[in-house]
C-alpha cells in the first residue's frame, strides 16, 4: 500500500556526466539499493524518449528485485510506457489531478514545492508526498527558483500540520544539497515542535542526488546515508534528555545548584578546550576569564583548524562582534566541524539587531548550523527568533551592542526563550538585570552580577567563554550546565565588585577575574558553595504571550 512507502532515503538520479562520470546509472542505482536506499526517482532531463524508456526498465527490474518503488520524474508517458509505481511533478510539468487521471489511484504521485500556496495546491490535487525545496543551493538542479532554507521548510511543515487531514497526512521530502555531512542536523532542525506537548509533523525523509550518484562507492554512501538517519546526531547523542522539573520548586531549586556545583568541579578537574572565534577587542580578557574558570582557551578564528581542535573534546563558541565575509565563511566552516564532533558550540550575536549584514549573517549561521546554547540580551535574542522564522511583535531597533530599556516583562520574556528554545531544540539565554534561561521545557530567573558587568567592554563576550567552558565539561543536562556557568559568572562579579580594593570599572575588570578564580577553587574544593548567594526562581506555566508568531 502507498501508506507503507518507506521515504527516509530518496534517491533522485543525475545522468550527466559531472555527477555520474562514465560509470553506468543501472549499475550505481543497484549499488545504492544494496546500501539501503528507500526509494527511486529517475531523472534525465536532456536523454530522448527511447533512450528514456530503455533505462527506466533497467532500472524498474533493479527496483523490482529490492522491492523499491520506482519513479520518473516529469515524464508521465514515460511512467506509463514503464509500468513503473509512479512521477514526481514538478512546478511546470503536469499537475498532479492530471497524472492522477492518467495513471491511477494506486500511483505515487510526489510534487515539488516551496511555498505555502504550492503544497495546498498539490496537498488538494492529490500528491501522496511533496518534495519540499530547495533547502541549499545545488549545482544539479539548473531549475532552482528559489532557496528557502531550513526556515521555509519549517514553514510549510507548520501550514500542513495546522491544516486538513489530507495535508497532515501526506508525506514530505527535504531535497538541496544534502548530504553526509548535514543530514542529521537538517533532520534534527526540522522538527521543530510548537509546544512541549505537540508532537510536530517532521520531514518523512531526504533526497539524495550527488552524495550517492557522484560517490566513488555508491553502496557505501547509501549505507552511511541510512545509518546517519537512524541515529542521533553526535550533538544529542551525549545529552541525557528529555528533562522536566521537579513537582516542588524549592526541590527544583535545590537540584538546580547541587547540579551547579558539581558542573564546577567538572570544569576545574577536566581543563575543557574553549575555542573562542571572537572579536579582537576581547582575545585577551576571554582568555583570562578561561584560565579563571578552570578551562584551557585558544583564540583561533581559523577554521581549518577546527578539526583538530574539536578533536579535543571541547566547546566552540562564535562571538559575531565583528562581521566580515572570511569571518562569516570561516564561522560556518567551524560550526559545521564542531556539530560533526559532537562539540557544544555557543553562539553569542553581538549586536545582530543592529544592521542589514548582520542580521543576514545571523540567519545564514542559524541556517546552516545548530548551537546548543544561544546567548544574547533582549534585542539580540529577538533577532534570533526572527532568523528562527519568527514574525516578532516588537518595533525597537539595535543601535550597538548595548541591551538598552527593556522591552518586555519576565514572563514575557521567559515566553520568548522558553518558545524559542523549543524551536530550535537547544538552550536559550537572555541576559538583562534578570537573566531568563530555558530549554523549551524547564525556565528559570537568575537575578544575580553586578552593574559593573555592564560598563565595561567584554563581559558579555566572556560569559560566552565561560557558558562554552561549563557545556564542554558537563555534557548531559545542557541546560543545568548553562546556568552553572551564569552562576559562577555573575556570583563571582558580585563578590568583586564589594571589595574594598574595588573603586569603579577599571579595578572591577581584575578583581572579578580574582573572583572567578578564586570562587571556582572553592567550589571545586567543596569549601564554598552558591547556595545562599544563588538567586534562581523557576518559572513554571509560562503562558503564549502572543510575541512570536509563525512568520
Amino acid at each position: 500500500m502507498k501508506d507503507a512507502i518507506d521515504y527516509s532515503l530518496y534517491l533522485v538520479t543525475d545522468s550527466t556526466e559531472a555527477i555520474l562520470g562514465s560509470r553506468d546509472l543501472v549499475d550505481v542505482v543497484e549499488q545504492a539499493l544494496l546500501g539501503g536506499v528507500t526509494i527511486v526517482q529517475y531523472r534525465d532531463k536532456i536523454s530522448d524518449t527511447g533512450l528514456l524508456i530503455s533505462t527506466a526498465k533497467k532500472l524498474h527490474e533493479k527496483c523490482k528485485a529490492y522491492n523499491i518503488p520506482l519513479l520518473i520524474n516529469d515524464r508521465v508517458d514515460i511512467a506509463l510506457a514503464v509500468g513503473c509505481e509512479g512521477v514526481h511533478l514538478g512546478q511546470d510539468d503536469m499537475n498532479v489531478s492530471e497524472a492522477r487521471r492518467i495513471l491511477g489511484q494506486d500511483a505515487i504521485i510526489g510534487a515539488t514545492v516551496s511555498s505555502i500556496f504550492e503544497a495546498r495546491i498539490a496537498v488538494s490535487r492529490g500528491a501522496d508526498y511533496l518534495g519540499i525545496g530547495t533547502l541549499y543551493a545545488t549545482n544539479t538542479k539548473k531549475n532552482t527558483k528559489d532557496i528557502i532554507g531550513i526556515n521555509g521548510i519549517r514553514k510549510i511543515l507548520h501550514f500542513l500540520d495546522t491544516a486538513d487531514d489530507a495535508s497532515k497526512k501526506v508525506k514530505t521530502v527535504c531535497i538541496g544539497s544534502v548530504n553526509a555531512s548535514n543530514l542529521q542536523r537538517i533532520i534534527h532542525q526540522l522538527h521543530a515542535p510548537s509546544s512541549p506537548s505537540i508532537t510536530p509533523k517532521a520531514i518523512d525523509g531526504a533526497a539524495i542526488v550527488s552524495a550517492i550518484i557522484g560517490a566513488p562507492d555508491p553502496k557505501a554512501a547509501s549505507a552511511h546515508l541510512s545509518k546517519l538517519l537512524h541515529s542521533s546526531p553526535p550533538f544529542k547523542s551525549r545529552s541525557t534528555a528529555p528533562h522536566f522539573w521537579l513537582e516542588n520548586n524549592s526541590d527544583e531549586i535545590a537540584h538546580v545548584l547541587a547540579q551547579a556545583e558539581k558542573a564546577t568541579q567538572s570544569v576545574r578537574s577536566t581543563t575543557p578546550l574553549s575555542h573562542n572565534m571572537t572579536n579582537l577587542v576581547v582575545q585577551n580578557f576571554a582568555a583570562n576569564v578561561a584560565l579563571a574558570v578552570g578551562a584551557s582557551p585558544i583564540m583561533a578564528n581559523y577554521a581549518a583548524e577546527a578539526s583538530d581542535l574539536a578533536a579535543f573534546g571541547g566547546a566552540l563558541v562564535v562571538n559575531m562582534g565583528t562581521v566580515t565575509p572570511d569571518g562569516l565563511a570561516n564561522y560556518k566552516q567551524a560550526i559545521a566541524t564542531y556539530n560533526l564532533a559532537g562539540g557544544p558550540v555557543v553562539l553569542d550575536p553581538v549586536g545582530a539587531g543592529a544592521t542589514s549584514v548582520r542580521r543576514a549573517a545571523l540567519s545564514e549561521v542559524m541556517d546552516v548550523g545548530y548551537f546548543d546554547l544561544i546567548k544574547g540580551n533582549e534585542r539580540e535574542i529577538l533577532a534570533v527568533a526572527r532568523a528562527s522564522g519568527f514574525a516578532v511583535d516588537d518595533t525597537s531597533q539595535q543601535r550597538g551592542v548595548d541591551s538598552g530599556t527593556a522591552l518586555f516583562s519576565t514572563k514575557q520574556r521567559a515566553y520568548i526563550v522558553s518558545r524559542l528554545a523549543l524551536r530550535e531544540r537547544n538552550v536559550v539565554l537572555m541576559t538583562g538585570a534578570t537573566d531568563l534561561i530555558s530549554d523549551g521545557i524547564r525556565t528559570y530567573a537568575i537575578s544575580n552580577g553586578h552593574a559593573y558587568l555592564g560598563m565595561i567592554t567584554g563581559s558579555g563576550c566572556t560569559l560566552g567563554t565561560t557558558l562554552s567552558a561549563y557545556l564542554a565539561a558537563n555534557q548531559g543536562d545542557k541546560l543545568l550546565a548553562a546556568v552553572a556557568g551564569l552562576l559562577h559568572y555573575e556570583i563571582a562579579a558580585e563578590y568583586a565588585a564589594h571589595r574594598e580594593d574595588v573603586k569603579g570599572p577599571g579595578t572591577f575588570v581584575p578583581a572579578f577575574i580574582d573572583e572567578l578564580y578564586v570562587r571556582g577553587l572553592g567550589v571545586a574544593g567543596g569549601t564554598s558553595g552558591w547556595e545562599g548567594r544563588a538567586r534562581v526562581e523557576c518559572v513554571k506555566d509560562v503562558g503564549d504571550e502572543g510575541l512570536l508568531k509563525e512568520d
